[in-house]
């Protein structure tokens, strides 16, 4: 067969194309640039918005204070994006509970750990220090102003718990960003110190001493208390809950936890009752799996670790073990109450294979958040009474 026929190209036509492939290059390269600057602009300014979000601290309280259901049905994991009010969906197979601590069944030491890089993600845009600016232009308002000098003046003078009292009322009022951001970080810090330290403050009614009676169950005592026994074992250094001694006295906390997801800033501040305690960055659910506003509650026997779970867009079922593993160290299943959340499950605060999603629209509409962080908002949240409100 003869080849065919291809003319000679000469060096005016060889210069003609290098110049349409550069010119090629540059205009890819102007479009790449364009769209990388819309994306920052849009991530900056989600950012931004972060300090200025605010909720009353009366909405971060439970929408109800009863106890949590004595019975309820074993939680199932679903596809959220079907979930709803109105239909019912075919559920994945579904996951053993992880059952309650008793001395015939030893529980593990509870972990409690983030990485660096997970505490690094959740200071409130890097303020280091607390100062009350002078500027005129400052959007503060001279109440709030005051108060916060009050406070500062307080710590000072190792007034712990009054210094939290007027700072956590300076979040219901009028803040710049930067500000707001500010007390924000103060309120983590102290809260290093009556909270999660070992000790009980004078004049701390979210905390106090408890004498470990005969027969006690740590896990009882936690539920009297409304939050999980892992948070007792942590802030008391207790290895396993079966060590727990008659006479013994441990700090215990008033609960529940609570918690705030704001959507466009990509983050979940952390309440005691109404008290702020922490922030954490999450991940949410991308455009067509939008993470429903409105009022959560963790669901009775919705907290789980590393449960089995079906992808329903493949259809692979996931254990535990796998290396690749979706839905990372915790699970903690919620139920819809209230807004466009009602009557909605399926839904969970998890962790993550993928920390890049975190701070992205990337998932089926659940709460992602790093796999340390999961691991501590799972010892805080307290089944059956915690509360997640998410707006935008």
């Amino acid at each position: 067969m003869r080849n065919k026929y291809r003319p000679y190209v000469t060096r005016k036509q060889q210069k003609r194309r290098r110049m349409r492939n550069v010119a090629l290059v540059l205009i890819v390269s102007i479009v790449a640039i364009m769209v990388f600057n819309k994306n920052y602009d849009g991530n900056a300014t989600a950012t931004e918005q972060t300090a200025d979000q605010t909720t009353p601290l009366k909405d971060v309280l439970p929408s109800t204070t009863s106890n949590a259901p004595s019975e309820s049905k074993p939680v199932v994991i679903l596809n959220p994006a079907v979930a709803s009010a109105k239909v019912a969906p075919e559920p994945q197979p579904r996951p053993e509970p992880v059952a309650a601590f008793t001395p015939e069944e030893p529980a593990a030491a509870v972990e409690t750990t983030a990485t660096e890089a997970e505490e690094a993600a959740v200071k409130p845009m890097d303020e280091e220090t607390l100062s009350v600016p002078n500027d005129a232009t400052d959007a503060t308002s001279q109440e709030a102003k005051e108060l916060i000098q009050e406070a500062l003046r307080l710590r000072d003078a190792d007034k712990i718990i009054a210094a939290r009292e007027l700072l956590n009322d300076t979040l219901n009022m009028q803040l710049s960003s930067t500000l707001r951001s500010q007390v924000k970080t103060q309120l983590s810090r102290l809260a290093e110190t009556w909270l999660f330290g070992r000790g009980v403050l004078e004049g701390d009614k979210l905390t106090s001493y408890y004498e470990v009676q005969r027969g006690d169950l740590l896990h009882n005592i936690a539920k009297k208390y409304k939050v999980p026994y892992e948070i007792l074992m942590q802030i008391n250094g207790i290895s396993r809950p079966e060590l727990l001694r008659a006479g013994q006295d441990i700090k215990v906390i008033n609960g529940p936890f609570n918690a705030v997801v704001y959507k466009n800033g990509f983050v979940m501040d952390l309440y005691l009752q109404n008290k702020y305690v922490k922030t954490y960055r999450v991940g949410l659910g991308r455009q067509e799996y939008e993470t429903p506003n409105g009022r959560w509650r963790v669901e009775a026997r919705g907290k789980l670790i590393k449960p089995t779970w079906t992808d329903p867009d493949t259809g692979r079922t996931y254990v535990g073990d796998d290396p690749d593993y979706p839905l990372g160290s915790r699970w903690i299943a919620l139920e819809g109450l209230d807004g466009e959340a009602k009557g909605r499950t399926g839904f969970a605060i998890h962790g993550t294979k993928d920390p890049d999603s975190i701070g992205t629209r990337s998932s089926r509409g659940c709460i992602r958040l790093f796999n340390g962080h999961a691991i501590e908002v799972y010892n805080l949240l307290y089944g059956g009474i915690s509360e997640v409100l998410v707006k935008d």
